[in-house]
């Protein structure tokens, strides 16, 4: 019997510590229910003796992990943490003074104390546009502060539940309900990742510690961007000599249907004799243009036959008989 009874106890302890141990962890390890005080002009608690970002607000627990630099959230004062994505924190979280924050990053360094942390520089200008506005708060307006979730003292490290039972008690013995519409959209989504374990974030958070830096980072490289246009000049001029070749060629090609059927008129005229002189022989078999050359031969070929008859007729006179001429000629004389 007492091995029975050890044997279940082992199986008790095993169920209630696994979960725990599956539990993503943060670097938050709290053994009893802390101690939660008001910041004043805030619907917010901190915890001053955690050594941790450690926050409380309509019903949830928030934590700011600096390794990672992300905010998760959870309805247990000890996880399993949830990831929450920076478009999604609450603006009343968002706008705490840095003095209230019990671990600051060394990036943070020379912020003012009683100023809110720069989240435009922590998360960038993209984040910062998207939650334009993030900073102002009316202490005069804020809401009242949710109670407690006090009935999680009773829940110390021995008997801390295991995740798929804490949203069941905490939803039996916490009965607020959250005003924030925020937090209200993030509930369902919290509980449901909370119970399987927790989620963590997979990537670390923008950093941009210096705006100026950055900026005049931006300017070379606007110049760099501006700089291409004169490396690009060469490359033009070297297209540029093989276009001129390519002009050059439809002027080819256009002399080309001048010779052919398709002419022209007003093209034909200002190129004929050098694609004739070259071309003389294929263009003898075409129609078109041999009428146009037996006009240009024919006055040289007309004077020439007058003059060899007469050549002829002097030498026969000459020929014959040599005195007779001479004697012909005196009476022609």
């Amino acid at each position: 019997m007492r091995k029975v009874c050890a044997l279940l106890l082992l199986v008790i302890t095993v169920a209630c510590t696994q979960p725990a141990n599956a539990q993503i962890s943060i670097g938050i390890n709290l053994t009893v229910f802390p101690n939660l005080v008001i910041v004043p002009g805030y619907p917010v608690y901190y915890a001053p003796t955690v050594t941790a970002d450690y926050f409380f607000y309509d019903g949830f627990y928030w934590v700011f992990n600096v390794e990672d630099g992300q905010w998760y959230s959870s309805s247990w004062y000890n996880g399993p943490w949830v990831f929450v994505e920076p478009l999604y924190v609450p603006q009343p979280i968002l706008v705490i003074p840095f003095r209230y924050y019990r671990v600051r990053p060394a990036y943070w360094g020379g912020w003012a104390y009683d100023a809110p942390p720069r989240w435009g520089q922590h998360w960038g200008h993209d984040w910062e546009s998207r939650r334009a506005g993030w900073d102002r708060w009316d202490r005069g307006r804020a809401a009242a502060a949710a109670p407690l979730p006090l009935y999680q003292r009773e829940y110390s490290r021995d008997r801390y539940p295991a995740p798929s039972q804490q949203v069941i008690i905490h939803n039996e013995r916490y009965k607020y309900q959250a005003h924030d519409t925020v937090v209200q959209q993030q509930r369902a989504s919290i509980f449901r990742q909370q119970s399987s374990g927790g989620m963590k974030a997979t990537a670390k958070a923008e950093r941009v510690d210096h705006p100026q830096g950055s900026a005049a980072r931006e300017r070379p490289q606007r110049q760099e961007s501006a700089q291409p246009p004169p490396a690009r000049s060469p490359r033009q001029e070297t297209t540029q000599p093989p276009a001129a070749p390519r002009h050059e060629a439809p002027a080819v090609e256009r002399a080309q249907p001048e010779r052919g059927r398709r002419p022209e008129p007003q093209r034909v005229e200002p190129q004929p004799n050098a694609p004739r002189e070259q071309a003389g022989p294929q263009q003898a078999p075409r129609g078109e243009r041999p009428p146009a050359r037996p006009p240009a031969q024919p006055p040289p070929v007309q004077p020439q036959p007058p003059q060899h008859p007469k050549e002829e007729r002097q030498q026969p006179e000459r020929g014959p008989e040599g005195h007779p001429q001479e004697g012909q000629g005196q009476g022609h004389r």
